[in-house]
């Protein structure tokens, strides 16, 4: 499932300088927010307030925008002088404006940039300050929960109950927030830990009424229900080992029957726990660097990149697959890694000078300094070392796995959160090392690592599926589980014409939720702490 990683962001802004284009006052600045939809156009999303005779200005209407990690989302903040009544800005003047994506200003937590009036042109000595924060109570409720002397519902068997909790919406209707697992054939069940966002489960207010239905299930979905209480979380924290918060499990129509119906069973809160429940945003705007890979497949399957119908072979624009999928994922990784130095990697290829066949060799052909400046520098030095080298094989993608987890493996040994690694590999799908793969995939999920594959060309990349784990989990050849999910397949050919942004959001849509999957998982909180 790809995470469903929308967060709203606030935007804090004030700008210092502006220039003055009031006669015999100063200027009376807004701040608009506008969006880029593609090419030289743009959406407004919001904007402040008026703030009258004024070239400090400190907006208290706050910016609110959807962020999504897998996007660029390319910004432009401007700064009109408005001297009437009107919406419409064309007849206002114009202070100076800012262009940046949403991720730089998410990862610089806050920026100050000069403003300019056109590219190049600066607007006197006017600066703008933008700061970010994420719309969220970054809280969550831990329960254990289980119960005892449940009413038998089944003929042959007792019963296999499970939880739905509900909270109250303000329409007064009720919204599931959580459904249990399942407990087979049990009539004194203790169910799994579980947590959900305070947000969620309650809209963080700790009154707020929340029902729970105990049920038998039913695999034709008519499920039966054993009975119901109401609570609210303050109650809930209540429990303790020594006194645990208890409720009656009611069934109202048992109820009203019998006058010596005392309860269908009791469900007993074991604990309950409000935890800090951080997220995506929280890690990155918390110092966490995002280093960014490249592995690239040269094997002979690619066919020969003099020919038109190899993979690699370089169309009159100057693009391929292979580039087209470094620069589309690339251009959104590259924010969220401040040093942009990326290490680049060739496989199953002969490599010069004496042309042994290579299964991490570095794109630049410096191992000792693998780095390139940027995505650019990737696609240069690509450029570059396709002539050079000599298609062969085979395709083992472990050795250039392995290579990324040593860093990994250092990076998990210091204990915080401040590193996480992703790996781009780009292939024509056509595996030789599939066992050696599993077994690599299966230790790296033990590390702050990610795994993004593209499959270019037409092969049928059922391997690639495969490992994506996504119909089932992967497994190395002993058997032994992913800790984490942490591979994402994607074919280019589904995108071929789809616009250039979708590749990437597609991609990256799972790397937040695995990277936040793996710092709870060893309960690593942000290395700087959101402010309360």
């Amino acid at each position: 499932m790809a995470a469903d990683c929308v967060t709203k962001v606030e935007l804090s802004v004030s700008c210092n300088n502006l220039i003055d284009k009031d006669v015999g006052s100063k200027s009376d600045p807004l701040c608009v927010l506008l969006l880029n939809s593609g090419g030289d156009k743009w959406v407004e999303l919001d904007r402040t307030e008026k703030i009258k005779n004024c070239q400090d200005p400190e907006f208290s209407k706050k910016l609110r925008v959807d962020y999504y990690f897998e996007k660029v989302q390319t910004l432009k903040f401007g700064i009109y002088d408005i001297d009437n009544k009107s919406t419409d800005l064309g007849d206002d003047d114009y202070l100076g404006g800012f262009e940046c994506t949403l991720g730089q200003v998410v990862s610089s937590k806050k920026l100050i940039r000069p403003l300019e009036l056109k590219k190049g042109k600066p607007a006197g000595k006017g600066t703008i300050t933008i700061t970010a924060e994420e719309l969220k109570d970054n809280r969550a409720i831990e329960l254990e929960v289980e119960a005892r002397g449940l009413d038998k519902k089944d003929l042959f068997g007792k019963s296999d109950p499970f939880l739905e909790f509900y909270k109250q919406g303000d329409d007064g209707k009720w919204q599931l927030v959580h459904r249990t697992e399942v407990i087979k054939n049990n009539l004194n069940p203790s169910w799994k830990k579980f947590s959900v966002s305070l947000q969620t489960f309650c809209n963080s207010d700790m009154s707020k009424p929340i029902k729970v239905h105990c049920s038998d299930y039913d695999s034709d979905g008519s499920h039966d229900l054993i009975g119901i209480f109401q609570t609210n979380v303050s109650e809930l924290q209540k429990t303790s080992l020594s006194s645990p918060v208890e409720f009656d499990c009611i069934h109202p129509e048992k109820q009203k029957k019998k006058k010596s119906y005392k309860n269908s069973g009791v469900v007993k809160i074991r604990s309950c726990k409000i935890v800090a429940d951080y997220s995506f945003l929280d890690y990155i705007m918390g110092g966490c660097q995002i280093n960014f890979t490249v592995g690239i497949d040269f094997t002979g399957s690619n066919g020969d990149p003099r020919s038109p119908d190899s993979l690699h072979y370089m169309s009159p624009n100057g693009l391929n697959q292979y580039l087209s999928a470094i620069w589309s994922v690339g251009q959104v990784i590259q924010d969220y890694d401040a040093d942009k130095l990326f290490p680049a990697f060739g496989f199953g290829a002969q490599v010069p000078p004496n042309f042994q066949v290579s299964h991490e060799f570095a794109l630049n052909f410096n191992p000792s300094n693998p780095y390139c400046q940027g995505i650019q520098g990737i696609v240069e030095a690509y450029r570059v070392a396709l002539p050079q080298v000599k298609l062969y094989g085979p395709t083992n993608f472990s050795p250039i796995i392995n290579h990324v987890a040593r860093f990994a493996a250092g990076a998990a040994q210091q204990g915080t959160a401040a590193q996480y690694f992703v790996l781009l590999i780009i292939t024509d799908g056509e595996i030789t090392d599939l066992d050696q793969t599993r077994q690599a995939i299966v230790e790296s999920s033990r590390l702050p690592m990610s795994i993004i594959i593209v499959g270019v060309g037409e092969a049928d990349f059922k391997a690639m599926e495969f490992l994506d784990g996504d119909n089932g989990v992967l497994k190395s050849l002993t058997g032994e589980p992913v800790a984490r999910d942490i591979v994402q397949f994607v074919p280019f050919r589904n995108f071929a014409n789809a616009p250039k942004e979708a590749l990437a959001q597609s991609v990256l849509a799972e790397v937040p939720a695995q990277l936040v999957s793996y710092f709870k998982l060893h309960n690593l909180p942000p290395v700087q702490l959101p402010k309360p």
